[in-house]
């Protein structure tokens, strides 16, 4: 009876300790992806300075078209941050979605579309669901999350300081 007890309290606090919301002002966790043509893309390379917003998508998922659809209508006001969107998905299912719901961040300088190929995103950032939406500052800190799409104003309100 008590390792049934221990077992199920383990069980009970994993889940819970995986669940936890992301905490402002912790440091961006560092974690591997890949690009398009396979070289590897380490949170570790980007820079202090511009604030970075980075998206955890799946492409299927119709809340994760919206929030592309809605940074594309307005991706000129996305100059002053980086972008990095992650998918576990297949590039050719990456390369649909942004095709069909982020065609205009395609060409921006600052987007960098990225697989988690090796699930890492998920032990590391701790996404509540899909879309998740992670506002790193200058100092590379979480000032601001959420995985509601309708929470993306308040992204662009904060990217662009008001």
């Amino acid at each position: 009876m008590k390792q049934l007890f221990l077992a199920l309290f383990i069980t009970v606090g994993s889940i819970t300790a995986m669940a936890q919301k992301p905490i402002p002002g912790t440091d961006m966790p560092r974690a591997i992806f890949y690009k398009a043509d396979g070289t590897t893309f380490s949170t570790d390379k980007i820079a202090k300075g511009p604030k970075s917003l980075i998206i955890l998508f799946d492409a299927t998922c119709d809340h994760c078209q919206k929030v592309a659809s809605n940074l594309s209508k307005r991706s000129k006001e996305l100059a002053e941050a980086n972008l990095y969107l992650v998918s576990q998905d297949e590039f050719r299912s990456i390369n649909y979605f942004m095709d069909n719901f982020g065609k205009p961040l395609k060409d921006m300088k600052n987007v960098t579309v990225l697989q988690d190929r090796d699930h890492v995103f998920v032990p590391l950032f701790h996404p509540q669901q899909y879309p998740s939406l992670y506002l790193y500052g200058k100092d590379k800190k979480l000032e601001f999350y959420s995985s509601n799409e309708r929470d993306v104003p308040k992204f662009f309100n904060r990217i662009n300081g008001k």
